[in-house]
C-alpha cells in the first residue's frame, strides 16, 4: 500500500473492525442517525476548531506522506473523517457493551 493511503487505511480499518458490533452485537448506532449527528456535531465542531487553530499556530502539520493529498484548507480530509470515525466507533463499542451487559443481566 502506498503511504498516502495509510491515514485513510487506519479509518477505514477502524470502522472494519467495529461494524461487527452493529451487525452481530446489536449495537444499534446505525439505526438512530439523529442519535450519532446530536453526538457527533458538537465533537466535530469543537476539533475542527481546535485542529485548525493548532495548525495556524504551527503547533503541528501533517505529513503529505501519509495523507491522499486532499485537503479542505489547511487540513487534510483524513483528519476530518478521524473527527467523525473515532466518535463512532467509540459509540458503537459503549453500546455494545451495554447491549451484552443488559443481555446477561436478563439471564
Amino acid at each position: 500500500m502506498p503511504d498516502h493511503w495509510q491515514y485513510a487505511a487506519l479509518l477505514a480499518a477502524c470502522l472494519l473492525v467495529t461494524l461487527p458490533l452493529e451487525l452481530v452485537l446489536g449495537a444499534r448506532v446505525w439505526r438512530r442517525p439523529r442519535a450519532v449527528a446530536a453526538a457527533l456535531l458538537p465533537v466535530v465542531a469543537v476539533f475542527v476548531v481546535w485542529d485548525l487553530v493548532g495548525i495556524a499556530r504551527d503547533h503541528w502539520s501533517y505529513s503529505a506522506r501519509f495523507t491522499t493529498g486532499l485537503d479542505l484548507g489547511p487540513m487534510p480530509v483524513e483528519e476530518l473523517a478521524f473527527f467523525f470515525v473515532i466518535p463512532v466507533c467509540g459509540l458503537l463499542t459503549y453500546e455494545a457493551v451495554g447491549h451484552v451487559l443488559a443481555r446477561l443481566r436478563r439471564r
